[in-house]
């Protein structure tokens, strides 16, 4: 059975006129299965994000090959959903206007659509809001609506680019909490990508960890434990041998990291 991600020797190389080119990302080979939670975590400008962009067909890859259920990746495709580190609402829509806004586009049954945001609200904690707007919500709200809105159309593979990282640490520890708990209710296929290792350690199956750039997979690493998982969890002899793990891979890529790399 296919995969539902699939990267398989992906190579990245970014290339403007008068310039020399920069390799983003180089031979990277990962499957993500169907209803895996990976979190990916490396240095700034490993090309993190770069990945989360080729995955959603916004950029091109320079060689290798992307699938999502078998699927070559050509062009942004309806069947995954994205969340970035700023929920991005309309301020003139209210949250459920907000939500429904990748169904309007998609032009989904609107009866069906709003059926299912407004259960995806009731799961994230936010039923009563539905006709709210944005300013009328605390930071970590605003994201909720965010992974809600990313959600509605029942994408394949959920992306997720740091989302919490704009967040206080203890808005970032439930909104983490919260995502578990929806990820556990819909068992998405998620790529989550962050700078946070105790975020990775608590949340994901597996954590994937990247070089310097040109960013390359030097650490794959399983995490069996059971769930649900919450804060506590990230003291047991367990995460903290894995949060070591993933410490030490880091430490060696970030002794490998040129000076004056972009961000990812």
């Amino acid at each position: 059975m296919a995969s539902a991600l699939e990267f398989r020797n992906v190579s990245l190389t970014y290339r403007s006129a008068g310039r020399s080119p920069v390799d983003a990302v180089r031979a990277i080979s990962l499957a993500v299965d169907d209803g895996e939670f990976v979190a990916v975590v490396g240095p700034s400008g490993c090309g993190k994000s770069s990945l989360l962009k080729l995955a959603l067909g916004l950029q091109t890859k320079s060689d290798g090959v992307i699938r999502i259920d078998g699927k070559d990746v050509e062009r942004p495709r309806p069947d995954v959903g994205v969340v970035f580190q700023s929920p991005v609402l309309l301020p003139w829509r209210t949250v459920l206007q907000n939500v429904l806004f990748p169904a309007d586009i998609l032009h989904l049954p609107r009866e069906q659509a709003t059926r299912n945001a407004t259960d995806l609200l009731a799961l994230a904690g936010l039923q009563g809001f539905e006709q709210k707007y944005p300013y009328e919500l605390s930071g970590g709200m605003q994201q909720r609506v965010g992974i809600v809105r990313a959600l509605v159309h029942d994408p394949r593979v959920l992306l997720m680019d740091e989302p919490f990282a704009a967040l206080d640490a203890l808005t970032r520890e439930a909104m983490s909490l919260e995502l578990q708990r929806i990820w556990m209710a819909r068992r998405k296929t998620i790529v989550f990508v962050t700078h946070n290792i105790s975020e990775a350690v608590l949340l994901a199956d597996r954590i994937v960890v990247m070089s310097a750039r040109p960013g390359r997979i030097i650490a794959d690493l399983a995490n069996p434990a059971s769930r649900p998982r919450d804060i506590q969890f990230l003291s047991q002899p367990f995460a903290a041998a894995l949060s070591g793990q993933i410490r030490e891979h880091l430490t060696r890529a970030f002794a490998m990291q040129a000076p004056g790399i972009a961000t990812s």
